[in-house]
């Protein structure tokens, strides 16, 4: 979620298999590049932490620069037999672009700075746009809010929720 140039990304904590939790209290979302980057994952956790784990080599690989390390990624995780078979989806934003990131190539930035994946995700998005369109919230306010919105419908989503921040740049 974009607003005011801030960034929030945030994650419910739960882990299912099949119809039952196994955890609570995951960690979905991390900063990369030391800060520099968010991510999130939903999917399996062993494939969501080895992703986040590619993505900070590729920015190591490609001196820095966030929009090929995120192609870069998405090329590898398509074409690699190691990771072709990696069963998770990513967000990954930094301060100035956003995008949702997959094993099919997917290197997608949202038109509207909102970014959703996962059991709850296409609640939280459609929260989030209401949100964004007739509120003043922030960014993590909107995130805040569409969290606990998709936790209220969708059974495979709670509200332990982690929210991470980028700052808007001061004007």
């Amino acid at each position: 979620m974009r607003r005011g140039g801030a960034v929030a990304l945030g994650a419910d904590g739960q882990v299912t298999l099949g119809d039952a939790v196994v955890k609570h209290g995951a960690s979905k979302v991390r900063t990369l590049a030391g800060g520099r980057i968010l991510g999130g994952f939903a999917g399996s956790a062993a494939d969501g932490l080895a992703l986040f784990d590619l993505l900070e080599t590729k920015v190591g690989e490609v001196g820095g620069s966030f929009v090929r390390a995120c192609v870069e990624l998405a090329k590898d995780w398509r074409q690699d037999r190691r990771y072709r078979r990696l069963e998770a989806m990513m967000i990954v934003a930094d301060a100035e672009r956003t995008f949702l990131l997959s094993g099919n190539g997917d290197v997608i930035e949202p038109e509207d700075g909102i970014a959703a994946v996962g059991s709850g995700g296409n609640y939280a998005l459609a929260a989030a746009r209401a949100l964004l369109a007739h509120t003043d919230h922030s960014a993590r306010r909107i995130v805040e809010a569409s969290l606990g919105i998709a936790a209220d419908i969708c059974i495979y989503t709670n509200h332990r929720h982690t929210i991470l921040e980028l700052p808007g740049k001061a004007t």
